[in-house]
């Protein structure tokens, strides 16, 4: 079963890595259309996906984590917050995107809603 999980984790990464691409250079998509169809549709893109990766990326990593100032964090869910910090930070330097704070509160929001599911789910199967 984890290796089942670390390769959909693994494809669905290259699926957002596939996205930013997209995005970074300007190019069109079905699923940027999709998006601007639905009202807030890309704050809750960014949570949508950032959260699901932190949850296979926090399986991926058999539920490893480390503890700072007393409290637990996933490996996992801190390997999908730097990613996503570099990459939304990384747009302030790219002409066709815009750093937006609130895509970085929601990417934020979804890592820390899909670490504290993981957290139940890892308690409900022991």
């Amino acid at each position: 079963m984890h290796k089942l999980i670390t390769i959909v984790s693994v494809t669905f990464l290259s699926f957002i890595i596939w996205v930013i691409y997209q995005a970074n250079t300007g190019q069109h998509s079905i699923f940027f259309e999709l998006v601007r169809s639905i009202p807030y549709g890309d704050k809750v893109g960014h949570f949508c996906l950032f959260g699901l990766l932190t949850l296979g990326a926090n399986f991926a990593f058999k539920l490893k984590s480390y503890s700072v100032l007393s409290c637990n964090l996933y490996i996992g869910s801190s390997v999908v917050f730097l990613f996503v910090l570099l990459e939304e930070l990384s747009q302030y330097f790219i002409p066709s995107r815009t750093l937006d704070i609130a895509d970085l509160l929601a990417d934020a929001f979804g890592i820390l809603t899909f670490s504290l599911i993981t957290k139940l789910i890892n308690k409900g199967s022991r």
